[in-house]
């Protein structure tokens, strides 16, 4: 806004301020540049004050985050670089005056495979970064030990190379949207206002960064289940659905590798069992934050996330307690112990083994975090399946402690669900796990189990597109007759020519246990063959064993077949990461 003592007529304040308005920060200052000096070519403007924003992200949510933190500080008149940790170096840093990061963790207090380059160069290197003021947003799960590990990680360490912390990390939970826009207001503050004319340091919404439909993350559609089919044969073990849901009027877009978010409720009985652990009739009114006041059932049941046992539940648990035998729980020398007891148990049997003294509501409320939304990898392509969107899940169900226990959205989706009733959902865009841009570019895909979903996406979206690109598929399960997903349609591909190959492994149809990772040596000779022609490969599946076997298996292949050491196989590898060959969706 110009001053009102501006010695100009109303019409032309009215003109200039229109015409300002349509002007970026930069632009503005070098319209008075221009006008101080009296000519575009008169005196240079003065350079506006850098900001670089790193990321590192597995999922997308930091590299969207960062979008926004980018928007955010070029509205407020700096000039802003975002920069991907999977494209830099920490030598990049030097010379960097302002830096804020965000970076997620991933499994047991990982970086992000995107970021395991930069992240080790930046642990051992020594630099100097005195002069260096930066800032440091962690994403993370609270049901992992090692909760935010990497942002701390990396907020200590620069720190230790010299960098000035202007503004204190955040460290944020599942639920990060609150703490996130803390953070950054509360960093934009600190990191001090621009001398830009209309600068302004207001943080950016998600909504309004993303410029998305009126459905998101913060206002989920309700998808209606169209159609549910169960993929596993009468005599099988396991529980796997095919789920088909609408997007009509949702104004959602989504490519394969995408996920779709589900938003899901506690069933009766897992309320009902925390509620006896506490003592409580479940009658009591609690204040839910942004939702207001409501019987303490209805929250457990809508709002917190009531199973999830992790450090900080007990550590707030033994806050409540102050049990003696919690205590030596968690001041126990060995992490071995404290992971054995978390492991297969629920808050409610922490309750019942610590709770001394009677929980209040209030008390029992306090002891949880938000219910977080499950992400599933998406196994339709939108070209094939117009409107809708399909999910491959299996309900997880098992015996711990002498108790039988579920995963809740899995279990939410195959037993509180019924065709045509309406789910929350939200698209959440995975970028790191795309097609190769070429359609005549031959992908290897390796999915066993649900992992094989993203893959019915891939194969279905190069039919519809005419592409002709090879496409070889390594899948395994426990048994062909009863767990081979999605059999027929894998059959009619490989009849059409839309799926090039398909190998797959059954565990339980002999004595010795058979699975992905001999087939891909069995078939290493061809498989190397396909790298050198410049095939893409994709993993997804369980993080904790498989993935890490077929990374394995692939170093080898590289190593008996290509002639090369294992330490170039493990480089050539994290070349083909870094080129957007090898990529993986694992959780």
């Amino acid at each position: 806004m110009l001053p009102e003592q501006a010695p100009i007529t109303a019409a032309q304040r009215k003109a200039l301020e229109e015409l300002l308005a349509g002007f970026s920060p930069e632009q503005r200052q070098w319209l008075g540049g221009v006008l101080l000096g009296g000519a575009a070519s008169g005196p240079k403007a003065p350079e506006l004050p850098k900001v670089m924003v790193l990321y590192g992200t597995e999922s997308g949510n930091s590299e969207r985050l960062a979008d926004i933190v980018g928007k955010t500080v070029r509205k407020a008149g700096y000039k802003v670089s975002v920069k991907n940790m999977s494209e830099t170096t920490p030598a990049d840093l030097r010379g960097v005056k302002n830096l804020l990061v965000v970076v997620s963790t991933w499994g047991e207090g990982d970086p992000p495979e995107s970021a395991v380059p930069f992240y080790k160069q930046l642990m051992t290197e020594k630099l100097d970064l005195v002069g260096l003021r930066f800032s440091v947003c962690a994403l993370g799960d609270t049901s992992y030990t090692s909760f935010c590990q990497t942002g701390k990680d990396v907020d200590r360490r620069l720190e230790e190379l010299g960098g000035e912390r202007f503004f204190p990390r955040q460290d944020c939970d599942v639920d990060y949207d609150t703490p996130f826009q803390e953070w950054l207001g509360g960093a934009m503050k600190a990191l001090g206002p621009t001398s830009v004319v209309g600068g302004s340091a207001a943080v950016v919404s998600e909504h309004a960064a993303a410029g998305a439909s009126v459905y998101g993350r913060k206002n989920p559609f309700p998808a209606e289940l169209l159609e549910r089919v169960l993929l596993n044969g009468k005599g099988t073990a396991k529980e796997t659905w095919h789920y088909e849901f609408s997007l009509a009027g949702s104004g959602y877009h989504y490519e394969p590798g995408d996920a779709l978010a589900v938003i899901c409720v506690n069933p009766p009985d897992v309320v009902e069992d925390i509620l006896s652990a506490a003592k409580l009739s479940g009658t009591e009114t609690v204040e839910v934050k942004e939702r207001g006041a409501k019987p303490l059932a209805d929250a457990l049941r809508e709002d917190f996330d009531i199973t999830a046992l992790s450090r900080p539940v007990l550590t707030k648990l033994h806050a409540l307690t102050a049990s003696s035998r919690l205590s030596e729980l968690l001041a126990a020398e060995s992490k071995d112990r404290l992971k054995d007891y978390l492991w297969g148990r629920w808050i409610a049997d922490a309750i019942r083994d610590f709770a001394v003294n009677d929980l209040t509501a209030a008390d029992l409320i306090g002891l949880l975090r938000k219910l977080p939304p499950r992400l599933y990898s998406i196994a339709s392509s939108p070209l094939a399946h117009p409107d809708e969107v399909h999910l491959t899940v299996a309900s997880v169900r098992y015996h711990a402690h002498g108790k039988s226990r579920k995963g809740i959205a899995s279990t939410y989706l195959a037993d509180m669900v019924a065709q045509g009733d309406a789910v929350p959902t939200y698209l959440h865009a995975n970028k790191n796990f795309r097609l190769p841009e070429s359609g005549e570019t031959p992908i290897l895909m390796i999915g066993p189990g649900t992992g094989v979903a993203p893959f019915r996406a891939f194969v279905e979206h190069r039919t519809a597109l005419g592409h002709t690109g090879k496409s070889w598929l390594f899948f395994g399960d426990q048994r062909f007759t009863y767990d081979f997903l999605y059999q027929i349609e894998w059959q009619d591909h490989l009849k059409n020519g839309a799926l090039t190959r398909l190998d797959a492994a059954f565990s339980r149809d002999q004595p010795e246990k058979i699975y992905v990772q001999p087939l891909l040596l069995q078939r290493a000779k061809e498989v190397h063959a396909w790298l050198e022609e410049g095939a893409c490969i994709y993993v997804c599946g369980d993080a904790s064993r498989m993935a890490y076997d077929v990374h394995e298996t692939l170093v080898t292949i590289l190593e008996t077949q290509g002639g090369k050491s294992r330490e170039a196989a493990e480089e050539h590898l994290a070349e083909l990461k870094k080129s957007g060959r090898y990529r993986r969706d694992v959780y």
